[in-house]
């Protein structure tokens, strides 16, 4: 008889506890403890502890006169972060190719995430010599460089402090600011601006102006921005980066419901 090598860090109660969140389906919304036992093939009093740790983290809804379980609304949160990452991507998409394509520079899409900063997109000449290593899907620390920066600026004051006590400051090269009071100075500039340059604070000899994208409800939920080596512009090219940077954000804005005119070139 074969035996199946388990794989390694293999975790048998996550893996009952995602099959209790699988077995409900759209003409299944609402099931007891005896139904999911009879569905998963696991006994109620092993049902009955997985459900209760779901209940406690939202992830299950339970109603005590139908004794009946349900999605929790924990899924729906996630849910609408992974669907929103996917709208903005797709509505941003063809217009970060033209930005790419008109600057001849990196340009990156991000959101945050958990207190994290994460990139939705990229687009780049896969031709020249020198890339930048934040790929889709990376995972940056949220105030780092011009999206971490563009993102935290549109955040309240309760939420900048709870997501720097949750992850400090720390230099990423000698530029860096390390004093929260300048840091929160920095966030209220680019507000102001509406537009934030990262000159060498990020990576050494690299320069990186983001900008913020709204959805219709006014509600910054993403930045975009573009990455470039620093020697490779003057004053007026940074300054028609910034421009094309900022226009690119507003009509990426427009199209999810922001604005009520397109900006002007697009």
């Amino acid at each position: 008889m074969r035996v199946l090598k388990k794989e390694p860090f293999y975790n048998r109660s996550l893996e009952r506890a995602l099959k209790i969140l699988c077995a409900f389906r759209r003409d299944n919304q609402a099931l007891t403890l005896s139904e999911l036992s009879k569905i998963l093939g696991l006994s109620k009093a092993t049902i009955l502890r997985l459900c209760s740790t779901l209940l406690k983290y939202n992830f299950l809804g339970y109603n005590a006169q139908t004794k009946q379980y349900s999605l929790g609304l924990k899924l729906f949160e996630l849910g609408g972060i992974v669907y929103s990452s996917f709208s903005i991507r797709r509505v941003a998409s063809r217009y970060l190719n033209k930005l790419q394509s008109n600057l001849g520079k990196t340009v990156f899409l991000g959101i945050l995430q958990d207190s994290q900063l994460i990139y939705i997109d990229k687009k780049e000449d896969l031709q020249k010599p020198i890339r930048f290593s934040s790929d889709i899907g990376t995972y940056r620390p949220p105030h780092f460089g011009m999206l971490g920066n563009t993102l935290m600026a549109y955040l309240d004051d309760k939420e900048v402090d709870k997501i720097i006590t949750k992850n400090p400051l720390k230099p990423f090269t000698k530029r860096s600011i390390k004093s929260i009071e300048a840091f929160k100075e920095r966030l209220q500039r680019i507000r102001k601006q509406g537009f934030y340059v990262d000159k060498e604070e990020a990576l050494d000899g690299v320069t990186g102006i983001g900008a913020p994208i709204r959805d219709f409800t006014g509600k910054v939920v993403a930045a975009m921005g573009v990455g470039f080596i620093s020697s490779s512009e003057d004053s007026k090219g940074l300054r028609k980066i910034i421009k094309e940077v900022v226009r690119t954000s507003q009509t990426i804005s427009y199209e999810l419901g922001y604005l009520k005119r397109r900006p002007a070139s697009y």
